[in-house]
């Protein structure tokens, strides 16, 4: 098993910073183009959730990037300590966005879900854990 854990400021502009971290530390696996980028979409989405849904655009806070691998599994884990999210199940809707007055697609956990083999959100106030199990998918293995 190999991990990692980065934690950064919740600035809009870190996540480009956070979607680059996280495919480096896969880096040796040997993934597949089209793997890498849904890793770095996945990480994307999350980020971007947490700064702009968890803490309102607050540029003085935390997210949490963890990742861990093994010969078969990847799992991602991106963790704020924001206003949480009230209700999981609408927020994993699509279209649905607490932010209507802004131009959000509302398609974040959309997204996140079709990418992952397992998606698994706890949340309340002062703490979100967005958890995705993927299996690994190589070069080699795509003929």
């Amino acid at each position: 098993m190999n991990k990692m854990e980065i934690i950064f400021d919740s600035k809009l502009e870190n996540i480009k910073f956070a979607r680059s971290c996280a495919v480096m530390f896969l880096h040796d696996l040997n993934l597949t183009l089209g793997f890498a980028n849904e890793v770095k979409t996945i990480v994307s989405e999350a980020v971007t959730n947490s700064i702009i849904h968890g803490y309102n655009y607050k540029e003085d806070q935390k997210v949490y990037l963890k990742m861990e691998y093994d010969n078969e599994l990847i799992k991602i884990y991106i963790i704020d300590h924001g206003i949480g999210i009230k209700d999981i199940k609408l927020a994993m809707m699509p279209t649905y966005s607490t932010l209507s007055s802004e131009e959000r697609s509302g398609l974040g956990f959309t997204i996140i879900d079709i990418f992952s083999d397992k998606l698994n959100i706890s949340s309340e106030y002062g703490k979100t854990v967005v958890e995705v199990s993927k299996k690994i998918k190589r070069d080699e293995e795509c003929d």
